[in-house]
């Protein structure tokens, strides 16, 4: 449900890519909405013949299951996703791009690697919450400092296997995504970002943090 705020996120992608060399599809996932975003993202689809935004949809409930159907539909050599209230910002897809031109076969965005800041940070419970996910994603995912901020990028033939082998659905599936391109020995790079807190996430700290945490907990049980 991100009526309010998807057109100006298309405007502004659109338009950052529009300066840059590369061809880009951006592809928006609506994943079961009940306002006029999806009908909200075909009229900005319809504004530019610049570059070329798709609309599909999923029918699977959950984060996971919505980038999984957005990052399988790609043929392109480099896929990615970010969220939709641009925390992070656009102009982070520039050394996303060089490093995965470099050889990294994911590039994620970190709030937490050295050098990172924040704009304007989250709220305390949202960030005490975020502490105590990261200690337990230690194991999972070694050597990453931030598994959760919504901006990652992949070389498309790596992301694909990886995510072949992923179950979570829900918002821990970022954690299972990335400890499986590991697994498969890919190299992952931290950018640290300037990263700001926007109002209207559809995070909920009760329903989808336990679910969140008790996803974790499943995934470091199966990796014994």
């Amino acid at each position: 449900n991100e009526a309010g705020r998807l057109p100006e996120t298309l405007r502004q992608s659109v338009a950052y890519l529009d300066t840059q060399p590369w061809r880009s599809r951006l592809v928006v996932v609506d994943n079961g909405s009940v306002d006029e975003t999806a009908s909200d993202a075909r009229v900005a689809a319809a504004a530019t013949d610049k570059v070329d935004v798709v609309v599909i949809g999923c029918s699977r409930a959950g984060k996971g299951a919505a980038v999984r159907r957005g990052l399988l539909t790609s043929t392109s050599p480099l896929v990615g996703f970010y969220d939709a209230d641009l925390a992070t910002p656009l102009e982070t897809l520039v050394p996303t791009v060089e490093a995965l031109q470099a050889g990294a076969d994911a590039v994620i965005a970190s709030r937490h690697a050295p050098g990172a800041s924040f704009v304007i940070p989250q709220p305390l419970r949202r960030r005490a919450g975020g502490d105590m996910f990261r200690l337990l994603t230690r194991k999972l995912v070694p050597g990453i400092a931030d598994t959760q901020c919504g901006f990652k990028f992949f070389r498309r033939e790596i992301v694909q296997t990886a995510i072949a082998r992923v179950r979570t659905t829900g918002f821990a599936f970022d954690v299972e995504l990335l400890a499986q391109v590991q697994r498969a020995g890919g190299k992952i790079v931290e950018i640290p970002v300037a990263w700001t807190d926007v109002t209207g996430s559809t995070f909920h700290p009760v329903r989808d943090g336990l679910a969140s945490f008790r996803a974790v907990f499943d995934l470091r049980g199966s990796a014994r």
